[in-house]
């Protein structure tokens, strides 16, 4: 992209700043330049905690080795492991618990934010006066309540099962990190296999939302459904405005969300019920309990680009596989290109269809 940074059309251009930026860019390859060197930096960072964590379990050169690893798949939101039973080794471990869940933060948050978190920082330290675009807070403010609000509900549905044995300490950290993972990285400190059918839904929930524009990761994303919650309280209070944090929301970024929450959700269900077609077959429902759950968390998955599972991704056959490939792949690119074709979907009609209000809704 940075090769060909000076012949982009102008919609490919546009799809880069989707993607990276919120204002337009003079020079495509100095933003390019600039989220590569963001990224090793963070990488970096991330690598030196996992080492010190890594290197009391083996040597120093293989400890280097799974920290640099582990701290870009972290922070890429790729979620792959070098080890057997992912990160459950390290459930109760502090360093690598809270590393890695600050670079999956991080890199959910997306670059937007990040730039802009580090001007304001800077501004302030110089002395000026600076506050967070509202993009920002709007992200920085959904990720933390559904990151406590996750940890809390996680807690909760599984203090008696598979939280009873742990500390406190362990309690908490496998909360905190159950609560970040599922926002599109599938690092897990326990079985999912093991867990509860409300605590898979629940989960389920947390993979459709995502992580936020711009970053490494997929899903709605959090401001689709930030949107989606205050236009549902909107129309409750009988409101015309759809407002969020003292302003006005665009009736056009409003549509947006409803149409891309809405596109994603049925995607999930057809493939849910493709994959029930494919693995299950003409089987008695008395047969199958329990199998609906595990391919919906299993296609909820795949779209949010999480990567976890339940334990029955390697049984399933070709047909669910492609499924499987096609919801990820559907799922990392369509969410954005499906907002770009709706941001500037062809010309408006010269004209008006009469409004017809005698419909009954609700």
């Amino acid at each position: 992209m940075y090769l060909l940074s000076h012949r982009l059309s102008i919609r490919n251009r546009e799809i880069v700043l989707q993607s990276l930026s919120q204002h337009p860019v003079k020079d495509m390859g100095s933003l390019l330049l600039s989220v590569f060197g963001v990224t090793l930096f963070i990488e970096a960072i991330g690598a030196i905690f996992l080492f010190n964590a890594f290197a009391r379990d083996y040597s120093l050169g293989h400890a280097a080795y799974l920290a640099i690893f582990h701290s870009v798949s972290a922070f890429c939101n790729a979620g792959f492991s070098l080890f057997p039973d992912n990160l459950m080794k390290y459930y109760d471990d502090t360093i690598v618990s809270l590393t890695i869940s600050i670079l999956l933060v991080m890199g959910g948050l997306g670059f937007i934010v990040i730039f802009d978190v580090y001007r304001t920082l800077r501004s302030r330290i110089k002395g000026k006066k600076s506050a967070f675009n509202f993009h920002s807070r709007l992200v920085l403010r959904t990720t933390l309540w559904l990151i406590l609000g996750g940890a809390i509900v996680f807690m909760l549905f599984e203090w008696f099962n598979v939280l009873e044995p742990m500390s406190w300490k362990a309690k908490i950290l496998v909360s905190l990190f159950q609560s970040v993972t599922p926002r599109t990285c599938g690092y897990n400190t326990v079985d999912y296999g093991l867990l509860t059918d409300a605590t898979l839904i629940f989960t389920i929930f947390l993979m459709f939302i995502g992580a936020s524009p711009a970053s490494t990761g997929g899903g709605v994303k959090t401001t689709t459904f930030t949107v989606l919650i205050a236009l549902v309280a909107a129309k409750f209070r009988d409101q015309e405005d759809i407002n969020l944090m003292d302003r006005r929301i665009s009736p056009d970024i409003v549509s947006r969300a409803v149409s891309i929450a809405a596109f994603s959700g049925v995607l999930i269900l057809v493939s849910t019920l493709f994959l029930l077609l494919f693995e299950v077959g003409q089987v008695p429902h008395a047969e199958t309990k329990g199998r609906f759950l595990e391919f919906l968390f299993e296609a909820t998955s795949a779209f949010g680009t999480v990567g976890l599972s339940t334990g029955i991704t390697a049984s399933i056959r070709d047909p669910g596989r492609i499924i499987l490939i096609l919801l990820m792949y559907i799922g990392r690119v369509g969410p954005l290109t499906l907002a770009i074709e709706l941001a500037g979907a062809g010309k408006k009609k010269a004209f008006r269809y009469p409004e017809e209000g005698n419909i009954l809704i609700g």
